[in-house]
């Protein structure tokens, strides 16, 4: 649970920068967000994003097999409708051969 004082910490804010910079139509998964950190895996990507990523793009970050984040499908499939996001014919999951993002290395 967030307290209203409270602040993300250095790891939950490299992924919020991270989420902010995908591209409109683009996707992530959570276990390429870690990749790309080196460190965490998906569940701590997924820990951050319940937590902090209401500010963020959250709808850009899915699971690896194109799956939108739980409870929230049908939000981020407007979100796709509205950015193009490349979906998978005949399904409801993100194309991920189209629409993954590899960010460039910094």
């Amino acid at each position: 649970m967030s307290h209203p004082d409270a602040h993300p910490g250095e790891y939950a804010e490299r992924v919020l920068d991270l989420v902010e910079r995908i591209p409109t139509g683009r996707v992530m998964s959570y276990g390429d967000i870690a990749e790309y950190l080196g460190e965490g895996g998906p569940r701590q990507v997924g820990a951050v994003m319940a937590e902090w990523g209401g500010g963020v793009p959250w709808w850009r970050v899915i699971r690896a097999d194109g799956s939108p984040p739980p409870g929230h499908e049908v939000r981020a499939r407007t979100h796709y409708a509205a950015e193009g996001t490349p979906l998978r014919p005949g399904a409801t999951r993100v194309d991920m051969a189209r629409a993954r993002w590899c960010a460039p290395d910094e």
